[in-house]
C-alpha cells in the first residue's frame, strides 16, 4: 500500500484535531482534558522544531555562502533576494490597504461588541504595548546596532536573535570563500556533515507532524473565545483572508511569468510547508520543511535555498505586513478615525519596516502592530478589538509568509541561471 503523502497526513491531523476539539467542548471537563493532556504534545512538537531552527540556519547559511565560487556570485544573489523581498512586502501592504478601504470592516462593529472586547482583552493588549514601547523608543539606527551580536554564543541561545545569527553566518561563510580552498576544506566538510545531520533530524521530526498539529488544533478550538465575538469580527477576518488570497494569486502569477513553472506544481510542492506553517504559526519552526520542499520538490539549488530561505524566514513577512495594514485601518474605522492619504502611505512604510523586524514566531506581528498604530495616530487600545481572531489569522498569514519565501527562492534561482 502506497504511503500517504506528508501534506495529506498533516491535513488529516489538523481535521481530526478540530473535530476532537469541537466534541470536547460539549463536555464540562473537555477543555481541561485537552489543555492538560493534549496541548503539551503540540507544545513539544513546536519546541523540537525550534530546537533545530538556529543550528539549521547557521549550518545552511554557512554552507550556502561557502559553496559560492566567488564574492560576485554572493553579491548577485544577495541583491536580487533583498530587492524581491522588499517588492513582495510593499505589494502585500498595498493590497491590504486597498481591500480594507474597499470593504470597510470597521464600520460593522457594534458598540456593545467593541466594549466587550476592550474589557476582555485589555490586559493582553497592555502586555503587547509594553513590549513594543522598547522598540518605539529606540533610535533610527538601533536596528543596525541590534544586527551585530556582541557575543555569538548569546545570540545562539535565543530564537529571537535570528538576524544576529544570520549576520554571523554570512561573515563566517564569506571568510571561508576568501581563504585558500586547502585551508577551508576541513571546516567546509564539517559544516556539510552538520547540515546533513540536521536534515536527517528534520526527517525524523516530521514523522510526528500529524500528531503535533492534531494537538495544536484541538487546543486552539477549546481555548477560542465565544462564537459571538467571531461573528462580530467576521467581516474583518474575511477582509484579511481575501487579501492573503490575493497575495497567493500574486505569487503564482510572478512565479509562472518569470520561471514558467506550472501553478499546480508550485502549490503542490510547497503545500507541506504551508500546512505546517498554518499549524505552528511560526516561519522559523517551518523553515526546515520549507527548505526541503523548495529543494527536493521545486528543484531549487541547495546553495540558493540555503541562502534565500533563512533570510526570508527572518525579514520577509508578507502575510504579517498585509495583516498590519488591514488591522490598522480596521481599528481606525472602528474608532471613527479618518485616515488621509499621507497617513496610509506612512502605514505602508512602517508596516514594511515592522515586518522586517518581526520575529518569525507566533504572535510577533501583534507586537509590531503597535508601532504601526502609533505612527498613524491610532489608539493602541484598539489592539483589544482584534485579539479574538488574531490566532487563526496568524496561522493564515504565516502560510503566506512561507509561500512568499519559496516564491522568491524559485525566482532568484531562475534569475541566476539566466545570468
Amino acid at each position: 500500500m502506497k504511503k500517504l503523502a506528508l501534506h495529506w497526513q498533516i491535513l488529516i491531523g489538523m481535521s481530526f484535531g478540530v473535530l476532537f476539539g469541537l466534541v470536547m467542548t460539549q463536555f464540562s471537563f473537555g477543555k481541561h482534558v485537552i489543555v492538560d493532556w493534549i496541548k503539551p504534545f503540540g507544545t513539544i512538537f513546536i519546541n523540537v522544531l525550534k530546537l533545530i531552527a538556529v543550528p539549521l540556519i547557521l549550518a545552511s547559511l554557512i554552507k550556502g555562502v561557502s559553496d559560492l565560487k566567488n564574492i560576485s556570485q554572493l553579491s548577485n544573489m544577495g541583491l536580487r533576494t533583498i530587492i524581491l523581498y522588499l517588492l513582495t512586502t510593499l505589494t502585500a501592504v498595498s493590497i491590504g490597504l486597498g481591500i480594507v478601504n474597499l470593504i470597510k470592516p470597521g464600520n460593522s462593529l457594534s458598540e456593545t461588541t467593541r466594549t466587550e472586547l476592550l474589557n476582555s482583552y485589555a490586559n493582553d493588549a497592555a502586555k503587547k504595548q509594553s513590549v513594543a514601547e522598547v522598540q518605539k523608543d529606540a533610535g533610527p539606527l538601533q536596528a543596525l546596532v541590534d544586527l551585530v551580536p556582541s557575543n555569538i554564543f548569546s545570540a545562539l541561545q535565543d530564537n529571537g536573535n535570528m538576524l544576529q545569527v544570520i549576520f554571523f553566518a554570512l561573515l563566517f561563510g564569506l571568510a571561508l570563500v576568501l581563504i585558500p580552498k586547502k585551508k577551508s576544506k576541513p571546516v567546509k566538510d564539517f559544516i556539510d556533515s552538520v547540515n546533513d545531520v540536521i536534515l536527517k533530524l528534520i526527517d525524523l521530526i516530521m514523522l510526528t507532524a500529524p500528531y503535533g498539529v492534531f494537538a495544536l488544533l484541538a487546543a486552539i478550538v477549546v481555548e477560542a473565545p465565544s462564537i459571538d465575538l467571531f461573528k462580530a469580527l467576521g467581516l474583518y477576518t474575511i477582509t484579511v483572508i481575501c487579501g492573503l488570497a490575493l497575495m497567493i494569486l500574486f505569487y503564482v502569477t510572478i512565479v509562472r511569468i518569470i520561471t514558467g513553472k506550472k501553478i499546480g506544481n508550485f502549490l503542490k510542492g510547497i503545500s507541506p510547508a504551508q500546512l505546517l506553517a498554518f499549524s505552528t504559526s511560526s516561519s522559523a519552526a517551518t523553515l526546515p520543511v520549507t527548505m526541503e520542499c523548495v529543494t527536493d520538490k521545486l528543484d531549487v539549488e541547495e546553495e540558493v535555498s540555503s541562502f534565500v530561505l533563512p533570510i526570508g524566514a527572518t525579514i520577509n513577512m508578507d502575510g504579517t505586513s498585509l495583516y498590519q495594514a488591514v488591522a490598522a485601518v480596521f481599528i481606525a474605522q472602528a474608532f471613527g478615525i479618518d485616515l488621509n492619504f499621507s497617513a496610509q502611505i506612512g502605514i505602508i512604510l512602517t508596516a514594511t519596516l515592522a515586518s522586517i523586524g518581526s520575529a518569525a514566531v507566533p504572535g510577533a506581528g501583534m507586537v509590531m502592530l503597535v508601532i504601526v498604530l502609533a505612527q498613524a495616530g491610532i489608539p493602541e487600545a484598539g489592539l483589544a478589538l482584534i485579539f479574538a481572531v488574531d490566532r487563526p489569522l496568524d496561522m493564515c498569514r504565516t502560510s503566506i509568509n512561507v509561500t512568499g519565501d519559496a516564491s522568491v527562492s524559485i525566482i532568484v534561482s531562475k534569475l541566476l541561471k539566466v545570468k
